[in-house]
């Protein structure tokens, strides 16, 4: 039989099934552990009908929904997460939660709902009606009519938002007969194509870059929030808030006053006469719903059931958050932004008194429930079970005595192995246990049952004990989270997107400011311009056709460059001089490379399954590109060649996991492991992270930094020349003279880029036959590392551990009740806050603002200007727990994990840069819990764009991982820096860092080398119209893109894959898109052919040959290019270069013209052999 059936049939439970039969209030009593868990499924299994459980906060809300989900299928368990705090809710409700409650609002209106976990703050949620909510979702399919204007409309009223291009959930974007929508509740954007007003196509397409995935035949789109009103509401609701107002002021004496809160008030109403619901109206719901203001129970069916999780903490908590919704109408009473207004949300006593459902109250002990009558009272006496923590002893004295009383006893295991650890474990106690599923439970028996739950638990009526793996283990292996429904779409565009006003280089003319686009119209024929502004408003007009030679400048952030004189011989100067610096840095690279090459090392041998047994020990799930990091670095210690590989990854990616394995590895095969760390506290991590992993294997592990005694350094260095250390982990007191191993087989360096000069050439000595493992979190460039490829190899881990929880972002007015509320949050689950000031002359002014509005908090502050003593000190005794709040000034040490600081503060953070603040993210939300990141700024402070879409950006990053891709932006040029030493620095700056790349690689290229593919970049002047029009593509940004991609075609395979994406993201394309495409064509295959130019002089069109093809061409093979071409041809010769001729006639179309210098094209570039793959050719 099943889990809960053991529950269900005991004496008393079939009491209290039998009293549900009789509509009111049940009280259920002794319910702990997974007891409500079981519970529920029952009370759902029993009855079949959907489920409300009502906890008290949204942290217990996620952890019964995930307890739910090991006994239920995924998709049965909804939750509606709504803020516990107003002022939150309303300055920033993250995108996560929003998709979520849309998700399940839409499930129990339609009925499909089984089971809905909410906290106390969603139940006091005003929502719209269920009828409206209804009516509120469009279905599209294939053939239908639509009315685009009324669709648009409609879709505004849902709470989507207009975008040039689609990008997050809750965007749509129309072009022409096209509309684009992001539903939040699809995984990817759907496209709807329109032929006049019928659906011609339907098909999901790929945020990213906009292509199209599949077809499909019809699509669900439910609202874009949970927050929506018809038009009628709007007009009604706004009269009912005038009165309001109007009432309001006639009691106000100030007339300044009355004038500001008219003021503000009047843009709220205007907004709602224009149709228009912004996200911060939701305090004004009462108002906007009036009498059909209704809450989540109105959306439970009517043979529904309400479960309430201890009723006694949910009125605490309603109490609690009615005086924090008090407290934030108070202040914006006083900001003159409200009138003074009874409630923001139900109260849940109010609403349970007036429920029709059948209601149940579950709860530890019955008391606390005030003057409630109850149809019937059961109490099914559960106990918590004891945690053995893999202690056996204890374990065996418990299992012995349950032996005896003769009960069923359930192990719930998740894992193979570990049943298997524990069916012999058992043996040895004497007792025999069976391995069965979940729904052939056996009475009276030991089992070991494959399935999760949080916390076990012992029914002693019943004789049945479930003991879980979190009792019974010391780690418990974590579970794959759920998919997040927020696919990782690189949210941030390439950072090559040009905007109006950026910095540019061109490779001929230096930097300047670009302007814009424009098309211009020239001797008849319309082409687009990229206007760029030089020193003293020289303008400059490039025609798309040389895109290539154009790149963004991108330099360390913030730093403006100095724009180019057009014409002087300046910017010359400076490539020359940054040519000849390159050469020495080129020969450096090709030296270092050609002596990697002839050194040997120690191979190490294959993994075998005392390696695999180590790995397995991991208590977490490794992240893809954890494991393909750690099989990469393993291969290269298998080879004879010495190992020089650089591991780049966020803090908290897990690079040390994969470290420790290599470590692992080397120290099996008898070697030592050096492992070498900037900073004390570093080495301190390390050291006990390696004491944890490595305890149950045979592995000595010594320490050296400050924190050890002379007499234990001396002890350590011993032990470390005799070979009875195998990992030693220290700061560069490491690199000492006095240092001396047994045997070194493998060097591991945390955070190389922070240790001095000096230090660095002791590493380079040490590193010369060993093998290396450098561990960074400054990502170094991909594309300077590829002209490096040959100095150290790479491994990169973009992805974060699979957490369940994105961290949830706001980006909010600095106010200090949400600061208190924040704290006390997470002092109350046993966490630690980072509060960041940027500054250190007041830091301490801030320090004694947060002692007064949280009293309770331990406080501590750090700042740049303290000794590194001083600093370590206090951070060592925060990472203790000595302190609950940190203020600090920057980014708290780099590398320093603190897994127990979940909420994070950051003042002013419209002032910093992208990279810091998804760096100041990444220090929270390290371990399994919700983790909040707040990002002020001052109030009513009027943002500067940038910091708008910064926070805008960041607010959309809930996901991890794209650290790697911010960063890989605003730290490149640092990393660019280091990896070659300070000097090359201003380099980069005075040339860009695009430019410089391309000028190193191919000066290393040159070096070693190895031959540039041959090819020209030949000019086409065609009196053919070839363009994109602005009746085509109206967004300059998205054009570029176009243009980009057209004039880099590698190739038929990708001039098809740009015909299909035109199409697809914009429509049928007109001529002159398409002559512009076969032009692309034309050029790919003329720049193999090494032909110069092609020019068009009304009927004749001349072809001219470089000099390289025209020495290896001769006669025979030119005459056998033109063999199929209809058009008159004749051979010459221009500045000894060969030249065709050929002459169209009168009725000569474009297209064959295209077509044929296509076709001589592609056979000379045959004829030279000069393809740069064969698959190339058809055409």
């Amino acid at each position: 039989m099943q889990l809960n059936e053991l529950l269900s049939n005991t004496a008393e439970m079939t009491g209290f099934y039998d009293s549900l039969k009789e509509k009111g209030r049940h009280m259920i009593t002794g319910v702990s552990g997974s007891v409500r868990t079981l519970l529920l499924a029952d009370l759902e299994e029993k009855f079949q009908v959907p489920l409300i459980v009502v906890c008290d906060d949204l942290f217990h809300a996620q952890s019964l929904e995930e307890d739910l989900t090991n006994v239920f299928a995924e998709e049965d368990i909804d939750l509606f997460p709504v803020e516990e705090n107003f002022a939150a809710a309303i300055s920033a409700s993250s995108p996560e939660y929003k998709a979520q409650r849309v998700k399940t609002l839409q499930k129990m209106a339609d009925g499909s709902s089984k089971i809905v976990v909410t906290s106390v703050s969603g139940i006091r949620r005003m929502l719209c009606p269920k009828d409206f909510w209804l009516k509120s979702t469009i279905k599209f399919k294939l053939g239908e009519e639509i009315i685009p204007e009324k669709l648009k409309q409609e879709l505004c009223t849902m709470g989507y938002r207009a975008v040039k291009m689609v990008e997050r959930p809750g965007d749509f974007a129309v072009r022409g007969s096209i509309f684009d929508i992001y539903a939040l509740n699809l995984e990817n954007p759907v496209r709807i194509d329109l032929f006049d007003t019928e659906i011609d196509s339907l098909r999901l397409f790929d945020s990213a870059d906009q292509r199209s995935l599949k077809k499909i035949d019809e699509v669900e789109i439910l609202p874009a929030t949970d927050f929506i009103a018809s038009d009628s509401m709007l007009e009604k609701g706004a009269a009912v808030l005038q009165k309001n107002v109007k009432d309001y002021l006639a009691k106000l004496d100030d007339e300044e006053d009355k004038k500001l809160l008219a003021d503000n008030l009047r843009t709220v109403a205007d907004d709602w006469h224009r149709g228009i619901l912004e996200p911060e109206h939701v305090v004004f719901s009462e108002e906007l719903y009036g009498k059909n203001k209704t809450s989540l129970f109105d959306y439970l069916s009517e043979s529904g059931m309400i479960v309430f999780d201890d009723y006694k903490r949910l009125k605490e908590k309603d109490h609690e958050l009615e005086k924090s919704d008090a407290q934030w109408i108070l202040e914006k009473i006083e900001d003159r932004k409200l009138y003074v207004k009874e409630t923001l949300g139900f109260k849940i006593s109010e609403l349970e008194k007036k429920e029709q459902h059948e209601r149940i109250f579950m709860s530890l002990l019955q008391k606390g429930m005030g003057r409630m009558r109850f149809v019937s009272l059961t109490d099914i006496k559960s106990r918590s079970v004891q945690q053995f923590f893999g202690q056996l002893p204890l374990l065996k004295v418990e299992t012995l005595r349950y032996k005896k009383t003769n009960e069923t006893v359930v192990f719930l295991i998740s894992e193979t192995d570990r049943a298997k650890k524990m069916l012999q474990l058992l043996d040895d106690f004497g007792i025999k246990a069976i391995e069965t599923s979940k729904d052939k439970i056996e009475q009276g028996a030991f089992q070991i049952v494959n399935g999760t739950l949080q916390k076990g638990f012992e029914l002693p009526l019943s004789h049945l004990v479930v003991l879980t793996e979190n009792e019974l283990f010391a780690k418990v292996k974590k579970r794959q989270p759920r998919h997040q429904t927020m696919s990782n779409t690189e949210r941030l565009k390439s950072y090559a997107d040009l905007k109006p006003g950026d910095f540019v280089v061109h490779v001929n003319h230096g930097i300047g400011r670009f302007m814009g686009m424009e098309t211009l119209e020239i001797a008849g024929r319309h082409q687009d311009y990229m206007t760029i502004i030089y020193r003293d408003d020289a303008k400059l007009f490039i025609p798309v056709s040389q895109l290539d030679r154009i790149q963004k400048y991108v330099s360390s952030e913030g730093k403006v460059p100095k724009v180019n004189k057009l014409g002087s011989s300046e910017w010359e100067k400076i490539k020359r001089k940054v040519a000849s610096k390159l050469e020495d840095i080129a020969d450096e690279l090709v030296e270092l490379y050609s002596r990697r090459e002839s050194e040997k090392g120690h191979a190490f041998p294959k993994d075998d399954s005392y390696q695999k047994e180590f790995e397995d020990a991991f208590p977490y799930t490794e992240t893809p590109d954890q494991l393909r990091s750690a099989k990469e670095i393993k291969l290269d210690m298998e080879k004879e060649k010495p190992m020089d590989r650089l591991l780049i990854g966020d803090v908290g990616y897990g690079k040390t996991e994969v470290a420790l394995r290599a470590a692992f590895k080397a120290v099996e095969d008898g070697k030592q492991v050096a492992f070498i760390a900037p900073t004390t506290l570093l080495v301190q991590q390390h050291y006990e992270t390696m004491l944890s992993r490595f305890e149950e294997f045979p592995v000595e592990i010594g320490v050296l930094s400050r924190f050890s005694t002379p007499r234990q350094v001396k002890e350590t260095l011993l032990k470390l020349k005799n070979g009875e250390i195998d990992i030693i982990v220290g700061t560069h007191r490491l690199l000492s003279k006095d240092v001396k191993f047994a045997d070194l087989g493998l060097l591991i360096i945390d955070e190389e880029q922070r240790f001095g000069v000096k230090h660095k050439e002791k590493l380079k000595e040490l590193k010369t036959s060993v093998d290396v493992l450098t561990l960074t979190a400054t990502p170094i460039p991909r594309t300077l590392n590829m002209s490096m490829l040959g100095v150290r190899d790479l491994s990169v881990i973009e992805t974060a551990p699979l957490n369940r929880y994105p961290i949830q972002t706001y980006a909010m007015e600095q106010n200090y009740d949400v600061v208190a509320a924040g704290i006390r949050r997470e002092m109350s689950r046993g966490g630690q806050v980072f509060y960041l000031h940027n500054r250190v002359h007041d830091i301490e002014t801030v320090v004694e603002t947060l002692n007064t509005i949280v009293p309770e908090a331990r406080i501590a502050y750090v700042h740049g200007q303290m000794s590194e003593t001083q600093m370590e000190k206090i951070l060592a005794d925060f990472i203790a727990g000595e302190y609950d709040v940190l203020v600090t000034t920057t980014i708290i040490e780099t590398g320093v994990d603190i897994p127990n600081v979940n909420t994070l503060f950051v003042e002013d953070a419209d002032r910093m840069g992208l990279a810091q603040l998804y760096q100041l993210r990444g220090r929270v939300g390290r371990s399994n819990r919700v983790a909040y990141a707040y990002f002020m700024y001052q109030p009513d402070k009027v943002l500067t764009e940038d910091g708008e879409k910064r926070l805008e950006a960041i607010k959309d990053f809930t996901e991890l991982g794209s650290g790697f891709k911010i960063a890989m932006r605003d730290l490149s040029i640092r990393g660019a820096g280091n990896m070659l030493g300070k000097q090359q620095h201003g380099f980069i700056e005075s040339v860009g860092y695009d430019l410089y790349t391309k000028m190193l690689n191919e000066a290393v290229a040159k070096k070693r080398g190895i031959k540039p593919e041959q090819k020209t970049d030949c000019e086409i002047n065609l009196t053919i119209e070839a363009y994109v029009p602005t009746e085509y593509i109206e967004d300059s940004r998205q054009k570029i893109e176009i243009y980009k991609r057209i004039h880099q075609l590698n190739g038929y395979a990708e001039y098809e894959e740009v015909q299909a994406d035109l199409t697809d993201r914009f429509g049928d394309y007109p001529d002159e898109c398409a002559n512009l495409l076969e032009i692309g064509l034309l050029k790919f295959y003329a720049d193999h052919a090494m032909i110069e130019r092609i020019t068009q002089y009304d009927k004749k069109i001349e072809i001219l040959l470089s000099k390289k093809a025209t020495e290896k061409l001769g006669l025979r093979e030119l005459v056998a290019s033109l063999d199929d071409c209809d058009l008159k041809s004749t051979f010459g010769e221009k500045n000894n270069q060969t030249l065709i001729t050929l002459l169209c006639g009168d009725k000569t179309k474009e297209t064959q013209l295209l077509y044929e210098l296509q076709q001589i094209a592609r056979k000379i570039a045959e004829s030279l052999d000069n393809f740069p793959k064969k698959e190339e050719i058809k055409a």
